[in-house]
């Protein structure tokens, strides 16, 4: 019984070398049609597709499911994720429906205590977010916002413009942050 679970045959080898290069230029071929955002971070949707494409590149080359089969589902969920694409840019609700709200962690200086713990985002989490963005003085802080991607953003400099906070759940934090 060890035996078989230790072994394979020769044929199976080369089915699954095969398998496992074929399907992997596959999901190229059709990441390239599809274009860059194929494997961005750009939603939860996105890392939702990137995820079964990866599930599906390792069933296909491990079981005996078939290549062609394989194929078609990489296409429909590559498909899927471009249908997609093109209903949020098209129609807002789809947008909302899909995508997380991006959320104002700190307003200049000040932590935004309700926004972290709504997010499930530390303080310490923000801290390592400053240094990794070279800021050395609370003060050039201007906003932190955690993206739609779960990227943490760190605005600092001078100035900030507004619009670059359009739709971020708490920005009006920043009004009354000065």
């Amino acid at each position: 019984m060890v035996e078989s679970w230790l072994s394979t045959k020769l044929t199976q080898i080369w089915l699954v070398i095969v398998s496992s290069i074929a399907i992997v230029l596959a999901v190229v071929g059709v990441a390239r049609l599809n274009g860059l955002r194929t494997f961005s971070k750009m939603s939860s949707f996105d890392f939702a597709v990137t995820v079964a494409i990866g599930s599906m590149i390792a069933t296909v080359a491990i079981s005996s499911s078939s290549l062609l089969n394989g194929v078609i589902a990489v296409g429909a969920i590559i498909g899927t994720q471009k249908l997609i694409a093109v209903l949020r840019r098209k129609n807002t609700w789809f947008e909302h429906k899909l995508d997380n709200q991006p959320v104002l962690l700190m307003a200049g200086q000040r932590m935004l205590h309700d926004n972290l713990e709504t997010t499930k985002v530390t303080a310490s989490d923000v801290r390592a977010k400053l240094r990794e963005a070279n800021v050395t003085d609370w003060s050039q802080v201007r906003a932190v916002v955690l993206e739609t991607t779960g990227d943490v953003s760190v605005l600092h400099g001078e100035t900030l413009d507004p619009t670059l906070l359009e739709g971020v759940a708490g920005a009006d934090e920043l009004t009354t942050s000065s």
